[in-house]
């Protein structure tokens, strides 16, 4: 897949140090397949939440942080819309960014 930016990752790593290996596997890992479907990610994340428009929720170094994606199958990509704390996802309407 290719991954759209590993930039907000870094700012978010470097904020929070103990993100940074897990973020780093996450953003290796995805990097080096292919998803074709949902039933895909559920296979190697099953923690991962789905939701309306190919938005994907991922638990993060045990489940201390939250990655927001939208997935597009047809082209392999994935677009990083938010990493942040439990608190800052509350925050947000995970729907509309």
């Amino acid at each position: 897949m290719r991954i759209i930016s590993r930039r907000k990752l870094r700012e978010f790593w470097e904020k929070y140090p103990d993100s940074a290996i897990a973020l780093q596997t996450w953003f290796h890992d995805v990097e080096s397949t292919f998803w074709n479907t949902p039933a895909d990610i559920k296979a190697v994340y099953q923690n991962a939440s789905f939701l309306a428009n190919n938005r994907v929720v991922f638990n993060i170094k045990g489940n201390h942080y939250r990655l927001v994606v939208v997935v597009v199958y047809l082209h392999g990509v994935v677009y990083i819309r938010f990493v942040g704390t439990h608190d800052e996802y509350d925050r947000i309407d995970v729907t509309t960014i």
